[in-house]
């Protein structure tokens, strides 16, 4: 079924499907890019040895398309990896134990300081608590925060006054890679644009203009950076239409009001 999606958003049409993260996936094979975890990067003695992408996934709802989305992977001998937050609905461990046995990495997506109303005592509690909870079924080496745009709080501040790596942890991947070296590339929003980033931007030389995954791959074919990191939501990409829909509207619903908190933050 083909819809006429231009009114919603423009040249993204036909984007943000499964069909087209294989396709971008090929071409990261097809030009011997290896893809490497957050915990392969954080415990890599050398990290800029050969062509590498780093694929991270960040589970903040409908755990099944994670699961779509790994299968995809493990078909095409790729390893990411998953982050998942503590939340119902998403922290099902039976669920997710089919995403680590297809060889993905499964970390920690925190919101503590979210849910302790920024308060750092209260929230290093309860990822003590929640991250032990993880353990009990998981090898929990990093972890990710999640970016509320709703939130007083950015959830990453907790390391300013505690340490992670007291807790086992080996990287954070907004605190842990060099994006100096590596090109980072985020879905956030629903496009590629980083005009509805707020909590989730890093320090980056890069400047391409992206508005589509084509836009990515022909970067991967021309093999103009050495080294990418991409975040990508599983819950956006789908090729069940009315799936896709829905996800469309609902992101631009919320787009509207990231584009007024930023405007304030502006």
């Amino acid at each position: 079924m083909i819809m006429n999606t231009k009114g919603f958003e423009g040249k993204n049409m036909q984007d943000f499907t499964l069909q087209q993260f294989r396709s971008l996936c090929t071409a990261l094979i097809s030009h011997d890019y290896t893809p490497i975890t957050v915990r392969d990067y954080c415990t890599a003695s050398d990290k800029k040895n050969g062509k590498t992408v780093i694929l991270r996934h960040d589970v903040d709802r409908k755990l099944a398309m994670a699961v779509d989305m790994a299968s995809i992977e493990y078909d095409m001998g790729i390893t990411a990896t998953y982050y998942f937050r503590h939340i119902p609905g998403v922290f099902d461990p039976k669920v997710i134990k089919k995403i680590e046995l297809m060889g993905h990495e499964i970390g920690y997506h925190y919101e503590v300081l979210d849910k302790a109303k920024g308060d750092k005592k209260k929230a290093i509690s309860i990822f003590e608590k929640e991250l032990n909870t993880f353990r009990k079924y998981f090898t929990i080496q990093t972890i990710c925060m999640h970016g509320n745009p709703l939130a007083s709080w950015s959830n990453r501040d907790l390391w300013q006054y505690y340490d992670y790596k007291l807790f086992g942890i080996a990287g954070e991947p907004y605190l842990s890679i060099d994006y100096s070296d590596y090109f980072y590339i985020s879905d956030t929003g629903r496009t590629w644009s980083g005009n509805f980033s707020i909590k989730d931007v890093v320090n980056s030389p890069f400047s391409e203009s992206i508005n589509h995954t084509q836009d990515i791959i022909r970067l991967v074919n021309e093999e103009k950076y050495p080294h990418f990191c991409l975040l990508i939501h599983p819950n956006r990409w789908t090729d069940s239409m009315p799936v896709w829909i829905s996800e469309l509207l609902w992101q631009n619903i919320k787009n509207v009001g990231k584009k007024i908190i930023k405007g304030h933050h502006d």
